[in-house]
């Protein structure tokens, strides 16, 4: 795959709350569910990347979030899973699923996020990855992405080929689409046929029409444990079958979008259709065996409380208020006039200034067994002392990509000493700039640093004096 695999479309965030069931409802004849345990997973277009991007494939994802706790867990989720995320700010909130579940019995679904409104115009960044692409995923769930009219015109002109997961709600695929993938239930929505015949007859008639209307390279009409059928140019159709086993299978929750991936990254790959369809259906059978969404709970981080912290809380008001969100990081060992010019510096580019801070781990990873001098806790109380500092959020990771992407600060910005000729472009900035964000550097003061700080400090050939003031 010369560029990665880019999935573009419609996120959300689904939440699988687990527990037992031993009671009525005193004021209600409805049960009452003791909850055990909840797994929050991306969905939509978000579990076809992190479906992708677990096979190992480069995955890129452009996709609409709000400035809400579901969209800086959605955010979170995708980062960690290792997918570039190039979002689009949306209205309102962002869409979630939340499944309540008793053993394998699902009790009720509560959707939230109410109707979806226009989304922002994609920053440059996602348009130059889609036009990147070794292959691009349109996933449709129906809200509306797809009709952004730059984003069409970013996926029709496209060298990389193009698979499309159609919503009966969604859009009509894009010219020269090589693959569409819908299901015997959506295409039959999406044609208006009335399912006359077998189902390998109306997957045939059915998908050849689609073909048709769409202009479509091909249509692979996926059957469940019937595996999928393949109409093309051709006059007979492809019919490739599932492994046998296939129908013993519970939760067949995102089989789709495994399939959808799979044959984008075959295609991507240099697979023709045929092959492409054949490595889709082998796919998205492996996964519905191996467990289907359920088996992505192992990994997944933990369930956070459905609220954000006072840094997600701040961005969300500076948004709101259509201010400037200003972001910069480090460890802050040992606060010197170096650290305080920077964030004086940092504060001034707009109308709120976070402060993403190293957790200890963190700073001994990156300094070493004797470092930090101060914990992290007292470094945070220190920094949030600052009038400068409007929020500060302490990461444990070796970058702060996820907690960036959380955010998704308008300017991020790093000290002097990473400025100058032939300087290394920072790590997080094609990060920053994925969501339209700037990446920017402020003046320092020479000779101040922590490091310098400590040896002062120490007596010679000696280490740093305990209880010293």
């Amino acid at each position: 795959m010369s560029g990665p695999l880019v999935v573009v479309g419609d996120s959300l965030l689904d939440r699988d709350v687990a527990g037992a069931v031993n009671r009525v409802c005193p004021d209600a004849p409805v049960p009452v569910l003791d909850e055990r345990s909840a797994v929050d997973r991306p969905g939509g277009a978000g579990l076809a990347a992190l479906l992708a991007a677990a096979q190992g494939a480069e995955v890129a994802l452009v996709t609409a979030l709000a400035d809400d706790p579901a969209g800086a867990r959605l955010a979170e989720l995708l980062t960690a899973a290792g997918v570039r995320l190039y979002p689009l700010r949306m209205p309102g909130a962002t869409p979630e699923k939340i499944r309540l579940r008793a053993g394998s019995q699902t009790l009720l679904r509560l959707d939230r996020g109410g109707e979806p409104g226009p989304c922002a115009e994609p920053p440059e960044a996602a348009r130059a990855v889609i036009a990147t692409a070794g292959a691009i995923l349109a996933s449709d769930y129906g809200r509306g992405l797809l009709r952004q009219p730059t984003l069409r015109a970013a996926l029709a002109e496209a060298s990389g080929p193009v698979v499309w997961d159609p919503h009966p709600r969604g859009t009509a695929a894009v010219a020269g689409t090589r693959l569409a993938t819908p299901n015997l239930a959506e295409l039959r929505q999406l044609t208006g046929d009335a399912g006359a015949g077998d189902p390998l007859s109306t997957a045939t008639r059915a998908g050849h029409e689609l073909r048709r209307r769409w202009r479509a390279g091909a249509v692979a009409v996926t059957m469940g444990p019937d595996g999928a059928v393949l109409c093309h140019s051709g006059s007979s159709p492809l019919v490739v079958p599932a492994p046998s086993g296939a129908d013993d299978i519970e939760d067949t929750c995102g089989a789709g979008d495994r399939f959808a991936a799979a044959a984008a990254t075959a295609l991507a790959g240099g697979a023709v259709i045929s092959e492409a369809v054949t490595e889709a259906v082998a796919a998205a059978s492996a996964y519905v065996a191996a467990g289907g969404a359920a088996g992505l709970h192992r990994d997944a981080p933990p369930a956070r409380p459905n609220r954000s912290g006072p840094a997600e809380e701040l961005a969300a008001r500076v948004r709101a208020d259509g201010g400037t969100l200003v972001a910069t990081g480090g460890c802050f060992d040992i606060l010197h006039a170096g650290h305080v010019a920077t964030l004086q510096a940092a504060r001034r580019l707009g109308d709120a200034l976070v402060v993403c801070l190293n957790s200890d781990a963190g700073v001994r990873r990156l300094k070493g067994p004797e470092r930090p001098v101060n914990p992290e806790a007292d470094r945070a109380r220190i920094l949030a002392a600052l009038d400068c500092v409007d929020a500060v959020v302490v990461f444990d990771e070796s970058t702060p990509h996820a907690v960036l992407s959380r955010l998704r600060p308008d300017v991020w910005v790093k000290g002097g000493d990473y400025a100058g000729d032939g300087a290394p472009e920072l790590p997080e900035a094609e990060l920053v700039r994925s969501w339209g964000g700037r990446v920017v550097t402020v003046p320092h003061l020479a000779g101040r640093s922590t490091t310098a700080t400590i040896a002062a400090a120490r007596p010679r050939g000696g280490n740093l004096i305990k209880g010293a003031a």
